[in-house]
């Protein structure tokens, strides 16, 4: 390995633990940490039952930009908890309000050459930079903040080579939209994208931010990018130009997959319902009526993708029939979009502007109406994520979403042209950006005098028992392939504001499947002591939201029997204490039934020794089955499993740890 690229430099550069073979678990430090309120306000709670005394990375961050809405206390309490934490455990806090975590981190905190780790699934936004940056449960962000290594499995490096030059009326979103039409939801699964190639130069790093945030829709461990000089003019535009260090890879450094992205052969494409995956060109759903476009969030957070939105609709009104909505990604947004007049044009065109947060991305507001199709430039479109039931969300560039606005429906922005004689708006980034940092908090030197403020609906983590060696428990759910965290715990202002209370986040468990769920889930454990439930592949795909293994943990699972799952999905089942099994046999699948019970003993021992895991299957009937299946966790993991979960595998080792001092 004497010739590397950006990814292997990274990781060799930060590797602590293990060999940087595909597939084996590696333990790699972080310098950096991200936290996000949906996820973060756990995380909290995580490190105050872990004990942490102070922040061991050189810089962790706690964002508020997901639970804005204030509609009772509890939101507001969780902003006055996680500022509170922030202070006593060490973290920038970035005020409601400030801005979506990852473009703000890019602009104030992310480096080239350094490793974070976040507890929001589009992390890996920030390998725009030349980072490595994955997103992970916040247990491993916890752990990281505390000074462990970050663990995960060796991945393989895909290499995309750019070449060309985008035309006009396509932008970076048609980029990763193309990847996602080639590889789907889980063709990323276990892989790091790095991309290369002289094409680069004509994406700045904002277009590259918007590749790498979708990396996590193809299932990527993370994306990389190199650091060169389109990276080195951002930095110089936020004003943090000696943060840049040059990373590139080796000339004639290998790849384990190829592929190539001629920039000049793209054309606008758009991913139809229900998945990010489900991409085609915009030329074949043209003319269906449309009744909202959102334009923002961290998928297209950067100024030229408010300001192409706002030079497409300036001097004409959209459509009547047509919600026009604006996600600001950040204050500093705002006030550049004011100097170059992209927020008159928007403004004048009929434009709705909201909060400078993720908002409308994650069903907090901006829900549409019942029935209609609603255009986003937004990550995801999983079902029911908007807020409306049976959504028909679609997801596009700026450019294809400005154009349908105005003309009411599904329109391909090349055509303009010829509706409204208009040339393709050509922006000029400014040399240094209006910068805004009033509304981050640094920490103080010591905050351990700091109390957690703690309102009425912050509850302190349960205790989580050690698995045991018999189970009789039954199958609560059997679903199938790419189910969803959304759909395991969903997002919306309904739900979120009890990220904090997990007794009550705990009845809203696979409620978008299965509305009877929680009670089925209560009495099994009150009767049973558990539940397991069945799927296919890629299961607990999309975001890091650990509430989608602790709040079923909550209710007694004890395992999850499917053919695949995605990587932080599988990380946060371990994490929290409950099994991951895989079928050795897909047709085994078939063996299985919702409302089955099913057994299993020597669990403790079979699990310690690596055997494959007998399940035994019984009916109402009286029908039995028997079959075997596997699990793929390392030694460490094995040991965290066993003891109930990744804090009390922590708080058994600080003991030690007192013991010796």
């Amino acid at each position: 390995m004497s010739k590397l690229n950006v990814t292997q430099k990274l990781i060799k550069e930060h590797l602590l633990k293990g060999e940087m073979k595909p597939g084996k678990e590696i333990g790699i430090k972080i310098d950096q940490a991200l936290l996000q309120d949906a996820t973060g306000t756990l995380v909290q709670l995580e490190l105050e039952a872990m004990g942490l005394k102070k922040a061991q990375t050189e810089v962790a961050v706690q964002y508020v930009d997901h639970n804005l809405l204030q509609t009772d206390f509890k939101n507001a309490d969780d902003h006055l908890f996680l500022h509170s934490a922030a202070q006593r455990f060490g973290l920038w806090y970035s005020r409601p309000g400030n801005g979506v975590s990852h473009p703000v981190h890019m602009q104030r905190f992310g480096k080239p050459g350094k490793t974070m780790v976040g507890s929001d699934s589009h992390t890996p936004a920030a390998g725009s930079l030349g980072m490595l940056a994955i997103g992970t449960g916040g247990l491993d962000v916890a752990a990281a903040i505390a000074g462990q290594p970050y663990f995960v499995k060796m991945p393989e490096v895909m290499g995309v080579k750019v070449t060309g030059k985008l035309p006009d009326w396509v932008s970076a979103k048609d980029v990763i939209l193309e990847m996602l039409r080639r590889y789907d939801v889980k063709g990323g699964v276990g892989k790091v994208i790095e991309y290369y190639g002289d094409g680069l130069k004509n994406l700045s790093a904002m277009d590259r931010h918007v590749i790498a945030n979708m990396g996590a829709e193809l299932g990527a461990t993370t994306t990389v990018f190199p650091s060169d000089e389109e990276t080195k003019k951002f930095l110089k535009s936020q004003e943090r130009e000696e943060d840049w260090v040059e990373l590139v890879a080796d000339e004639g450094c290998e790849y384990d997959y190829h592929d190539e992205i001629v920039l000049d052969d793209l054309i606008p494409l758009i991913a139809l319902p229900t998945s990010p995956g489900n991409v085609v060109p915009v030329r074949e759903v043209e003319g269906k009526e449309i009744s909202q476009v959102v334009i923002g969030s961290s998928a297209n957070p950067g100024l030229r993708d408010f300001w192409i939105a706002g030079a497409i609709v300036e001097g004409k009104a959209v459509n009547n029939d047509v919600s026009f909505d604006i996600n600001p990604t950040s204050r500093q947004m705002i006030q550049n979009m004011i100097d170059n007049r992209a927020f008159a044009n928007l403004i004048k065109a009929g434009a709705r502007f909201h909060q400078s947060g993720c908002m409308g991305c994650i069903g907090m507001g901006q829900a549409p109406a019942s029935g209609t199709i609603s255009l986003r430039t937004m990550p995801r479109n999983f079902p029911d994520r908007s807020g409306t039931k049976d959504d028909q969300v679609h997801l596009c560039s700026p450019e294809t979403a400005a154009a349908s606005a105005l003309t009411g429906k599904i329109t391909d922005p090349r055509d303009l042209e010829k509706l409204y004689d208009m040339k393709y708006p050509k922006f000029e980034h400014p040399e240094v950006e209006i910068i805004n940092r009033e509304m981050l908090v640094a920490p103080p030197e010591d905050g351990t005098g700091i109390e957690l403020q703690k309102g009425p609906n912050i509850k302190s983590l349960p205790y989580i028992e050690p698995m045991q060696e018999k189970y009789c428990v039954p199958v609560m759910l059997k679903m199938g392939d790419n189910i969803s965290t959304d759909e395991i715990l969903k997002a919306g202002a309904e739900v979120l504001p009890f990220r904090s209370n997990l007794p009550e986040i705990s009845k809203y468990s696979y409620t978008v499947i299965d509305e009877s769920f929680y009670d089925r889930a209560m009495e099994a454990k009150n009767t049973h002591g558990g539940h397991i439930v069945v799927a296919k592949d890629n299961y607990a795909q999309g975001s890091s939201r650990e509430h989608a293994a602790i709040a079923p943990k909550y209710l007694g699972q004890v395992a999850v029997i499917a053919n695949s799952y995605a990587r932080i999905a599988w990380q946060n089942l371990v994490n929290f204490g409950i099994l991951p099994l895989e079928f050795i046999d897909i047709e085994d699948y078939e063996k299985i039934e919702q409302g089955d019970l099913v057994y299993f003993r020597n669990l403790r021992e079979d699990v310690k020794n690596r055997n494959n895991i007998k399940v035994i299957v019984k009916n109402d009937n009286g029908k039995k089955e028997e079959f075997e299946t596997k699990h793929s966790m390392s030694d460490r993991q094995i040991d965290v499993l066993l003891k109930g979960g990744i804090i009390n595998e922590f708080k058994d080792r600080l003991e030690e740890e007192d013991l010796k001092a």
